[in-house]
């Protein structure tokens, strides 16, 4: 009687199991955040079956399953202790597993780690860009090998590194990705994982650069612990701008289910040791004839400081003067050859202010015998530069013209 109860009930707990497989649902690749927050769950759960099972016998086993217990036989004098069903997951008051027995197996998490080659070859979706061009695709992307020689419009993959995003035991995959356009373009860190069908699905963006601050990622470090580790800069380098000028920090960041969020490093940038505050002031021109050849001439005199604690190198001052008036007398000789080669603005470059220092310098202009000239208005502009002769930050513009009036 014994062996057909024993037979009957590991023919029961087959069924069952097959039942319960057959109802675990494949997450697919829009599913992904929610896979990955089941995961741990749906773990727990199946290792807390199969120790009911084991812990209970037969009589757990028929519990756990919610079907009643096998037909008594003859009454037994001697009580017995009949076991209550108890909740998954909770030990069993029946006794403890013996040491032959074997022990749940956790349910292997599907294997995020893609190798470069593979994440080339695919095409991923990617979350949406945060600024730039609005032609940066983000569906069903083929990523570029070569950031240097990838075409306007088209995302290259500058980096690669893995770490355990998500805490599931299994590796994924971060990238660091460009959105090419002109000399830079948009940045992103976006994590990658497989699904249980071996599918590439994006788990969300790390970090992106923004148009104020920051500007350029430039590093990328998966960390054992599942941090993600990303150098940021304040400043992209081009237009003048070094890129041995920019503030760079390292900030770690971790998934919490919904999103990433940063958990270390630095949050802000202070202000760049590269800038400086310039001032440039002018009085109006007004010409006079010059009775040695009909012409007219004038000047116009101009005021430049430095409102900072930084050494300013060079200053250069664009006159937006009609291309009819030419420079004239010593004033341009500090200016350097062809002031006016790239006209018709006027160009000067003065020599160095110190810090919190200032200079003025009247430039003289020149209007040729005959040439009518109206009355209007134009800028004076400068512009400081620093060590190499790269331009300086300047935070307020505001300030950095002036208009004046000429007749």
């Amino acid at each position: 009687m014994f062996e057909l109860e024993r037979v009957d009930l590991a023919a029961e707990f087959n069924r069952y199991r097959g039942t319960m497989l057959a109802e675990i649902a494949v997450p697919g690749p829009a599913e992904v955040r929610r896979a990955v927050r089941r995961r741990r769950r749906r773990h727990l759960a199946t290792a807390g079956v199969a120790a009911v099972a084991l812990l209970g016998g037969p009589a757990v086993g028929y519990a756990a399953l919610d079907r009643p217990d096998p037909s008594p036989g003859p009454v037994d004098p001697t009580p017995s202790v009949t076991a209550s069903p108890t909740p998954s997951g909770s030990p069993s008051p029946t006794g403890a597993p013996s040491a032959t027995s074997a022990s749940p197996t956790r349910p292997t998490a599907p294997d995020g780690r893609i190798s470069r080659a593979q994440l080339l070859a695919a095409r991923v979706d990617l979350p949406a860009w945060r600024s730039g061009p609005p032609d940066c695709p983000v569906s069903g992307v083929r990523l570029v090998g070569d950031p240097g020689s990838a075409k306007e419009g088209t995302n290259a993959l500058e980096a690669i590194d893995y770490a355990d995003v998500d805490g599931d035991g299994a590796t994924e995959t971060v990238a660091m990705l460009l959105c090419s356009f002109g000399s830079g373009g948009p940045q992103q860190v976006v994590a990658f994982d497989r699904d249980e069908a071996g599918r590439i699905v994006t788990i969300g963006r790390v970090v992106a650069t923004s148009r104020e601050k920051p500007q350029w990622l430039t590093g990328l470090d998966g960390r054992s612990d599942g941090t993600v580790r990303v150098e940021v800069a304040d400043l992209h380098p081009g237009g003048g701008w070094p890129g041995e000028w920019s503030q760079r920090q390292w900030r770690g960041y971790r998934w919490t289910g919904e999103r990433f969020s940063q958990v270390e490093g630095p949050t802000s940038f202070g202000p760049n040791p590269y800038s400086t505050d310039l001032a440039v002031t002018a009085q109006d021109l007004i010409l006079a004839d010059d009775p040695a050849d009909g012409s007219r001439v004038g000047a116009v005199q101009v005021r430049v400081r430095a409102l900072g604690d930084r050494r300013v190198d060079e200053v250069f001052l664009e006159l937006d003067l009609p291309a009819s008036l030419a420079p004239d007398g010593p004033g341009w000789s500090g200016c350097g050859p062809d002031p006016g080669e790239y006209g018709p603005e006027l160009r000067c470059r003065l020599g160095p202010i110190k810090p919190n220092g200032e200079l003025t310098v009247r430039l003289g202009v020149r209007l040729p015998p005959g040439t009518e000239l109206p009355p209007g208005t134009a800028t004076v502009r400068g512009t400081a530069a620093g060590p190499g002769g790269h331009y300086l930050i300047d935070p307020v513009i505001a300030n950095n013209e002036d208009t004046i009036a000429y007749r």
